[in-house]
């Protein structure tokens, strides 16, 4: 399993903004190979974090490579004031059972 995070600092989002990311998340969501997805806020930095998990580098080269994700890491300058990806290879997960279907990825490995 492999997992990219896509760590950012907000600039203003608008309503090109919003629609290009909904279809982006539309279209990792039906590349074969995405397993899920969070996001996290840290309030003391002001930073956002999204983590998209994988079954495989070709599943998220599949989203890396679409055209609609090239236009807005072209535009990214128009809505963030800074980003970072980070590309894992996740090597293992463990705990209990009680987090359910609210965490279904740590079954994935």
């Amino acid at each position: 399993m492999y997992s990219s995070t896509f760590i950012f600092a907000k600039k203003q989002f608008d309503e090109a903004f919003h629609r290009l990311d909904q279809e982006i998340a539309a279209i990792a969501k039906s590349i074969p190979g995405y397993l899920g997805e969070e996001a996290w806020e840290n309030p003391q930095t002001g930073l956002f974090s999204n983590v998209y998990y994988w079954s495989s580098l070709e599943a998220l080269q599949i989203l890396v490579e679409h055209p609609r994700h090239l236009e807005a890491k072209a535009a990214q300058e128009n809505w963030l004031a800074g980003y970072q990806v980070i590309i894992s290879e996740v090597i293992k997960t463990y705990g209990d059972s009680k987090l359910g279907e609210k965490w279904p990825i740590a079954t994935a490995t």
